[in-house]
């Protein structure tokens, strides 16, 4: 007798990334880790690597329809990850698909800057993101310069993350987690807001200049843990835990000449030196 059982189902919408430590790329990677089953809808390809984004090209909008819809008539899923989202259009298929498929987990990973400074994303395409997708997401996980970009607030201290939730709240979203990694203390904490609690993640900095995809491969993380049945607030903990030690078990790699990448498979490769 086959007993069937169920895969955490992740589908992720977001951009390539050719160097593989971020977008697409990181968010396989940690979905997989995490335990989740991964599948994928692109909406941009880009040529980059560890040192910035060269090139960006833009899929059509009817293509990421296209994507989406396959992957949700057939598998579905049981939270999604959205990640680059590059103009209006793709923006407003995105937001029209979630609301048909009735998606109640949604991870918005508002991915607007690389790493190395590069815009990703047009002004209309912000825009349509406030509108549009603010409503649906049920987790905004923002850096310090997408949380200053969205709020038009200063963010120097962790001090500053309450002004900022309170001003995302104000823009219809439900949850929000303030990532602290590009201020400068030695000792971060992460706030996560809801609409009962603040919770707090508290972790000490890494010296390592491999922390390409962390955005991504922390928000994924999130999404797998939630599809699996955990409650938000421990989604997070076990995501931030995770994250972590994929950096801390990263750090001595070296990859390319820029950011490299968080070792995303750190108990696989322990598994395996033994």
């Amino acid at each position: 007798m086959i007993l069937h059982t169920s895969y955490p189902r992740i589908l992720s919408i977001a951009g390539s990334d050719s160097g593989g430590g971020a977008g697409i790329q990181a968010d396989l990677k940690a979905i997989s880790a995490c335990g989740g089953y991964a599948a994928t809808a692109i909406t941009a390809i880009t040529a980059q690597n560890t040192l910035g984004v060269n090139s960006i090209h833009v899929l059509p909008a009817e293509m990421v329809e296209a994507q989406i819809e396959a992957v949700l008539e057939d598998i579905g899923a049981d939270a999604v990850k959205l990640g680059m989202l590059p103009n209006a259009e793709i923006v407003e298929v995105v937001a029209r698909l979630l609301t048909r498929y009735q998606i109640r987990k949604v991870v918005l990973d508002p991915v607007m800057i690389s790493t190395s400074g590069h815009q990703l994303i047009d002004a209309q395409a912000v825009e349509a993101i406030r509108q549009q997708l603010f409503p649906l997401a049920s987790l905004l996980t923002p850096n310090v310069p997408e949380a200053e970009y969205l709020t038009g607030l200063s963010v120097t201290s962790e001090a500053d993350f309450t002004q900022v939730a309170e001003a995302l709240q104000k823009q219809k979203v439900s949850s929000i987690l303030l990532k602290a990694g590009h201020l400068r203390q030695e000792s971060l904490t992460d706030h996560l807001y809801t609409a009962q609690e603040t919770y707090t993640y508290c972790y000490d900095r890494i010296d390592t200049p491999n922390t390409h995809g962390t955005g991504c491969t922390l928000s994924s993380a999130i999404a797998t843990f939630w599809a699996a049945g955990c409650s938000l607030p421990e989604a997070v903990d076990r995501a931030e835990r995770y994250l972590h030690k994929a950096i801390l078990c990263g750090q001595s790699y070296r990859l390319g000449k820029g950011h490299g990448p968080v070792d995303h498979f750190y108990r696989l490769r322990r598994d395996f030196e033994r």
